[in-house]
């Protein structure tokens, strides 16, 4: 049996679905997820407008409760029972958009595709804090992230950018710009934080050698990029009079008044050797090693530099790698250790109507991670005691659900040769099939892709 296509399955998939049988020709498998539509198996969220009249909806709804105000929360991913009552329609649309994307990972025959458009989500991480981004994190992954999976990065960047999601997120929407007829009106203040997240996290980080002053021009650049989200028709909108006039500079470069300057700048930033270089250290942490090697590095930010910025191009440069087909080099997340679980299991989505919850019982809340700059992507923040621990504790719970399934089985069809003799061994000599199934999803092999 091929161990180059349980490495796929697992590597650059989600996990052997039961059922499933290991690609023959795994390479060429894994591009010819990279052709074609993008087709979602469970329906989509609604569009960003949808979400932002949701948002009316509830700011109604909030005034008319009796109660005194409450501080708004964050949405969880587990049931929404927990939610206050200001936050409970926007807080039942989060938990569907997180069940929908989330579904789709359980059933979909591209899970190579749908694992680059979570890795291009948790690096453009947003997190559902306040009415705007809780109810447009469905919108945001579908319009900004998923489009641009095969495309050029800079127009991701740009999309994700002018996203009412990220905008809200990072406080952008409210920033004017000093000497604007707002600011001067007003006296609103200037934002700095979608400025300086861009550059820090998402294009040229500080390797690039901007300084604080390049921070506060750029935020400068984007004021009056900002959210309509009171009255149709609902979305990004750019406000001329929280814009700040005149020319700017930014690291070296004159950028034009208004909002093409800002465009201007971003497709400037993305296509920035040190952004490639971010970018390609990033994609061969989380296909081959958590420590690159730098001839890794060095070829996926050539075909970066060479394409400008290509994502299709650079994920089946990813593909060729040797290092990325070593198996069980990195270890699951929660979130990759919960799909694969479920996948292993053969469950669909309907039969786990709160899979979000159940990553978040082992530390990744979807849409929850504490910083912009995401979740981590080195076994060393997901392998402590305690971590390791729960993960024990899910697989005996886990385990329970299994029904009738025979652990031996599951495991020769979900990690063939990946199965080390020893599991097996102990597998076979289990006390009981809970207790089977309990070494197979919690043995090594499986924590590992």
């Amino acid at each position: 049996m091929d161990i180059a296509g349980f490495v796929a399955l697992n590597r650059f998939g989600l996990g052997c679905r039961l059922g499933d049988t290991p690609p023959a020709e795994p390479r060429q498998w894994l591009r010819a997820q990279l052709d074609g539509q993008d087709n979602l198996a469970l329906p989509t969220s609604p569009s960003t407008a949808d979400a932002l009249a949701l948002v009316q909806t509830q700011i109604e709804s909030n005034r008319s409760l009796d109660a005194r105000p409450q501080a708004q929360a964050p949405a969880h991913s587990g049931a929404t029972t927990d939610l206050p009552p200001r936050f409970h329609l926007i807080g039942e649309r989060l938990r569907q958009d997180i069940q929908a994307l989330l579904g789709n990972a359980l059933v979909t025959d591209t899970p190579f595709r749908e694992r680059l458009v979570w890795f291009w989500t948790n690096h453009f991480s947003i997190t559902a804090k306040g009415f705007v981004p809780a109810a447009c994190a469905g919108a945001f992954v579908r319009e900004a992230i998923r489009p641009n999976v095969n495309g050029r990065f800079s127009d991701m960047l740009l999309a994700v950018m002018r996203h009412p999601a990220m905008l809200a997120y990072l406080d952008q929407a409210q920033s004017a710009g000093p000497d604007s007829i707002a600011g001067l009106r007003r006296h609103k203040g200037l934002n700095e934080n979608l400025a300086r997240e861009c550059l820090e996290l998402h294009t040229v980080t500080p390797a690039s050698g901007y300084t604080q002053g390049d921070v506060t021009n750029f935020a400068r650049i984007l004021t009056g990029w900002s959210v309509e989200a009171k009255q149709a028709p609902f979305g990004f909108r750019f406000r001329p009079a929280m814009h700040e006039p005149g020319e700017i500079d930014v690291m070296g470069q004159t950028w034009p008044a208004g909002e093409a300057g800002g465009v201007a700048l971003l497709h400037w930033l993305a296509t920035h050797p040190c952004t490639y270089r971010h970018l390609a250290e990033k994609l061969v942490r989380h296909f081959v090693a958590d420590d690159p090697q730098p001839r890794d590095i060095l070829r996926i930010e050539t075909v970066l530099r060479d394409t400008q910025g290509d994502l299709r191009a650079v994920s089946l440069a990813v593909i060729e790698l040797p290092g990325a087909w070593v198996p069980g080099a990195k270890l699951r997340t929660p979130q990759d250790y919960v799909i694969a679980c479920l996948r292993a299991l053969g469950k669909q989505p309907e039969q786990v109507p709160n899979i979000g919850g159940l990553i978040s019982g082992l530390g990744q809340p979807p849409f929850q991670a504490p910083f912009p700059i995401g979740w981590p992507d080195r076994a060393a923040d997901w392998a402590g005691p305690e971590a390791i621990l729960r993960r024990a504790d899910f697989a005996y719970a886990f385990a329970g659900r299994a029904g009738d399934l025979d652990a031996g089985q599951v495991g020769e069809a979900v990690l063939g040769p990946l199965l080390h003799h020893d599991t097996a061994d102990q597998i076979r000599s289990a006390g009981s099939r809970r207790e089977a199934m309990t070494l197979l999803l919690g043995s090594p092999e499986f924590m590992r892709r």
